[in-house]
């Protein structure tokens, strides 16, 4: 029983044995060339970046007074101009104080009125004692005693005077008030958040309270988080690209305006945490027709820091860097060989690079090998003779 099985197990050994070297024992791996051409084109240098998206504009219109929000006239993502009604609330506390203010003054002129005729009978008895005096009719007591009184009444019209200007100061701070209570758009754009409810209650005593936040939406800025490495070659006037997570193949164009000279984390904190990375916003002006981009939208940024148009290009893969500079390995197709040649490199982006000597246009270049799996028979062979 057993040498039947021992020889069955050595028949399985050797027909597997040469099913292996029949499919695999003729096959050898070459090596082939990976080619690519010089041509003309473009190439530009990058810094890349993430940014968030913001309004130019961003205005939160606040109550300067308080009391309850009567009338709330505006609606989310509503468009107003500068001067519309944005919320009334209840004036009735501010008609009322400019009701009391107004009749303080009318009071203090009215006394002012009654002063200004004493004044004037003052006189007259002053300049009446005076002419009898000189003719001895009148005594000297009694010219001082008329000079007193004008004076009295000249000192007391002047401090109603005085009242009479702050008065007037507390109604026009109580019209002020009653003005505010009727909150109108400081500039045209869109409501794009509402913080308070109609019928609300808003104190205004430590803090003016938010009512509503209007956006200026035709213009926006992209916050791009610049890295510390990169940020050096950043500078206002460059030309800008960035896409959103929406739409992915369109690009919008920018324009860096400014880089700030502090990381954000400065608003917070005196230091700066230098165990995290650390990041600059890059300040990116960008139009906004049709409002497609919005606030607090995420951005991948490309800032352009140098272009080279119509230019030699090969890609990078094909460069190689020795001590004496870079090198490319050129391909002759006919003769299936190639050589080292020497080139000049301008600008490289990582992925294609500019040759400014060395190649000549339509010049092929390796950038790299492939394996291909070749028969010495050119076919799959059969199986050894006598299996």
């Amino acid at each position: 029983m057993k040498k039947p099985f021992r020889l069955i197990v050595v028949l399985v050994v050797i027909v597997a044995a040469g099913l292996g070297w029949w499919m695999f024992g003729t096959q050898e791996d070459t090596s082939v060339p990976v080619t690519a051409q010089a041509t003309r084109g473009s190439v530009a240098e990058t810094v890349l970046a993430s940014g968030t998206i913001e309004a130019k504009q961003l205005v939160s219109v606040g109550a300067r007074v308080s009391g309850q929000i009567e009338t709330l006239a505006v609606s989310l993502g509503q468009e107003v101009a500068k001067g519309d009604l944005i919320a009334e609330i209840d004036s009735q506390d501010q008609q009322n104080a400019v009701l009391t203010a107004e009749a303080a003054l009318a009071n203090i002129e009215a006394q002012i009125a009654a002063k200004q005729a004493n004044l004037k009978q003052a006189e007259l008895t002053l300049n009446r004692q005076k002419s009898l005096g000189e003719r001895e009719f009148a005594t000297q007591e009694t010219i001082e005693s008329a000079t007193a009184n004008v004076l009295v009444y000249t000192a007391e019209l002047k401090a109603l005077e005085a009242e009479k200007s702050s008065a007037e100061v507390t109604v026009s701070t109580a019209k002020i008030a009653l003005e505010r209570t009727r909150i109108t758009a400081p500039i045209s754009g869109t409501v794009v958040a509402i913080v308070v409810e109609e019928g609300q209650t808003v104190n205004a005593t430590q803090a003016a309270p938010t009512i509503v936040k209007l956006a200026n939406l035709d213009q926006m800025v992209v916050k791009a988080e610049i890295s510390e490495a990169d940020v050096v070659h950043v500078a206002p006037g460059q030309e800008v690209s960035f896409t959103i997570l929406g739409e992915p193949e369109t690009a919008f164009e920018a324009v860096v305006r400014a880089v700030e000279p502090a990381p954000s984390e400065i608003e917070d904190s005196d230091t700066i945490n230098t165990d995290e990375a650390i990041y600059y916003n890059g300040l990116l002006d960008v139009d906004n027709p049709g409002h497609k981009l919005r606030i607090g939208m995420t951005t991948q940024v490309s800032i352009v820091l140098a272009r080279a148009d119509d230019v030699l290009t090969v890609p990078s893969a094909a460069l190689r860097r020795g001590e004496g500079g870079y090198t490319v390995e050129i391909w002759d197709p006919q003769t299936q060989t190639g050589r080292v040649q020497r080139v000049e490199v301008g600008l490289n982006d990582k992925v294609t690079a500019e040759i400014t000597s060395g190649l000549s246009e339509g010049d092929l270049v390796v950038t790299g090998t492939a394996v291909a799996a070749a028969s010495s028979s050119g076919g799959r062979m059969g199986p050894p003779m006598g299996f």
